[in-house]
């Protein structure tokens, strides 16, 4: 018979004596005179990239409007990927604007929230809302081995910042599950990969594996039992707390879920896993140092990953924390740290370190975007299959000023959106109105967010 009109169901399994197996996407199963694009569109990706202390705003925007624009000396490393991109001008997020919302931690922690964020000294923190992110995975995360994944590449700090009487907690945040419970982030390479990946490997040398026994497991019953003499306000706030650390240690409960998982690794992503492997361990055993470049592209790979394998299709990475004062004396040319150079006073030659700081993390985003690119996914490739967005809640970091945020979205969201595209709206568009275009694209119930006035209509095909 005839390949091209034979045809069979995609819930076809292969059947024995008291066990089936699914059968990988096939091209029989794309009926006759439809391609496999066109069966059905491939799933949409989406991540949220930050970078903290703002930008350098006399070399960030580009130069002419529409298709018909120039990338600014900051945003050159785009340039492989130009068409790939739209740059937002004049988004402002109003929820990072209230009475005593000073510094960075007011206007990190609500990037994908868009609300006013508690001031509070204490534990008692509030983002204002459930933040973009994780809306999509309560809607959309059913369908994958994670919901949603979140990376980061500093630890949380305890105590409060003198200077804006905010608690550091807000810091590490950007996706938060509720109100009062952020999203517990990863930031170890190696953790990160082998959650996800590691026993896929071949042939690669066992690292601890302790980390697979949940702590949870251990004091359960201890949990349980004193859970019963606590009062209501307490209980919740156990439960809550046990299962943030649930979220950390991302462990798998469904067997079925995991297995048909690991049928959609194959052996060219095998061969990735491998390479990545073995690149995590040669990084932590010799060249810890200064230059953070490939910790950055690791955990990049590994979100890559993460997308092709479908293990999630949402994650969130902060390149550093609000206030980040990683030392930057890797870049020629710069001296100190990244918050401290962020308070430039207009001095030009701050001023310039600020701007290649801004550079360096323009290039890791341009890293991935690349990455996704390369990446086959149906007759397209992942990047045109996600919604990639690189954000930082200050346009500068020495005013503190949210207006006019640095926003870059790559991808063309499954061929919703026209990329190669330098747009400015309306002053103080709210940055909500791109959340609620994001999930009109996504077929998310959802009739306004936060602030939003309505849909980015210039973004869309």
């Amino acid at each position: 018979m005839s390949s091209s009109k034979w045809h069979i169901s995609r819930r076809r399994m292969l059947r024995g004596l008291g066990a089936s197996i699914a059968l990988p996407f096939l091209q029989s199963m794309v009926p006759p005179g439809m391609s496999e694009y066109n069966m059905g569109k491939r799933p949409i990706r989406f991540a949220a990239i930050y970078m903290p202390n703002g930008v350098n705003k006399h070399h960030w925007s580009p130069t002419g409007t529409g298709s018909n624009f120039e990338l600014s000396k900051t945003l050159r490393p785009l340039s492989t990927v130009k068409q790939d991109i739209i740059v937002l001008n004049e988004l402002m997020n109003k929820g990072s604007i209230f009475p005593g919302a000073e510094g960075h931690f007011a206007k990190t922690a609500n990037i994908m929230t868009c609300r006013p964020i508690l001031k509070t000294l204490g534990e008692n923190i509030n983002s204002g809302g459930i933040s973009f992110d994780q809306l999509i995975a309560q809607q959309k995360g059913q369908d994958t081995l994670f919901d949603s994944l979140q990376y980061g590449t500093e630890r949380v700090n305890s105590g409060i910042c003198g200077a804006t009487g905010f608690t550091r907690l807000y810091a590490a945040s950007i996706s938060w599950k509720s109100p009062t419970q952020p999203c517990t982030r990863e930031i170890d390479n190696k953790m990160a990969f082998d959650r996800l990946f590691g026993r896929f490997v071949p042939n690669a040398k066992r690292r601890d594996q302790t980390w697979k026994q949940s702590v949870l497991d251990v004091v359960m019953d201890d949990a349980k039992d004193l859970q019963r003499r606590l009062g209501r306000a307490d209980q919740d706030k156990l439960v809550e707390y046990l299962e943030s650390i649930r979220s950390l240690e991302k462990r798998i409960d469904n067997e079925d879920k995991l297995k048909a998982f690991e049928q959609q690794i194959t052996p060219k992503m095998r061969k990735e896993l491998e390479g990545l492997n073995l690149r995590i361990d040669e990084y932590n055993e010799k060249y810890v140092g200064v230059d953070a470049t490939e910790k950055l592209h690791q955990m990049l790979d590994i979100m890559a990953l993460a997308f092709w394998s479908d293990a999630t299709r949402v994650i969130s990475y902060m390149f550093g924390n609000a206030a980040s004062g990683r030392n930057f004396s890797f870049l020629p040319g710069v001296q100190g740290s990244h918050h401290q150079i962020s308070h430039h006073q207009n001095l030009p030659g701050a001023l310039e370190e600020y701007r290649k700081i801004n550079e360096f993390y323009v290039a890791q985003y341009a890293y991935f975007l690349e990455k996704l690119k390369s990446i086959p996914d149906g007759e397209s490739n992942l990047l045109d299959n996600s919604m990639i967005m690189f954000c930082s809640g200050l346009r500068d970091g020495n005013s503190h000023s949210a207006i006019n945020l640095p926003i870059i979205v790559g991808g063309k969201a499954g061929g919703a959106f026209k990329t190669g595209q330098n747009l400015t709206f309306r002053e103080k568009t709210p940055l909500a109105n791109l959340y609620l275009s994001m999930a009109h694209v996504l077929n998310m119930r959802l009739e306004n967010f936060a602030d939003s006035t309505g849909e980015l209509n210039e973004m869309y095909s």
